[in-house]
C-alpha cells in the first residue's frame, strides 16, 4: 500500500487549497488499485481548520471533510507550535486531530512514498 503525506500551509477558508487537498486525499482513500493510506499534516495558518463547528461561508465545509479522512483511517495531525503561536493551544479541536511536532512530520515524511504540500 502506499503512504500519500499530505501537507497543508493555507487556512481553511479564503483560497481553496485545503479543500482541495482534503478532496484529493478522500479520492485518494478511496482509490482500491492500487490502495493508498493517506496522512495529512497542517502547518501554518492550515492548523485553524482543526477548531470545531466553524460556520463557512462558501458552499464547503472543512469539519466535515476533516471527519470523512478520519473515518476513511487516515491520521490528523496539526502543528502545536504554530497553534502556540497563534494562542490556540487551549481550544478544543474536532476529534481525531492530533497535536504535533516537526519531528513527527520528519518521520511521516520519511515514511511517505509521495509527498504533496498544497
Amino acid at each position: 500500500m502506499q503512504q500519500v503525506l499530505i501537507i497543508v500551509n493555507d487556512a481553511p477558508y479564503g483560497s481553496e487549497r485545503l479543500f482541495n487537498a482534503l478532496r484529493l486525499a478522500i479520492q485518494l482513500n478511496e482509490q482500491e488499485y492500487p490502495p493508498a493510506k493517506v496522512n495529512l499534516f497542517l502547518l501554518s495558518d492550515a492548523i485553524t481548520a482543526v477548531l470545531p463547528k466553524q460556520l463557512p461561508a462558501e458552499g464547503y465545509n472543512i469539519q466535515q471533510m476533516l471527519e470523512i479522512l478520519i473515518a476513511q483511517n487516515s491520521e490528523v495531525k496539526f502543528c502545536g507550535s504554530c497553534m502556540h503561536a497563534r494562542g490556540l493551544t487551549d481550544l478544543s479541536v474536532i476529534q481525531g486531530c492530533e497535536m504535533a511536532t516537526m519531528d513527527d512530520l520528519a518521520l511521516w515524511v520519511l515514511a511517505a512514498d509521495k509527498t504533496l504540500t498544497f
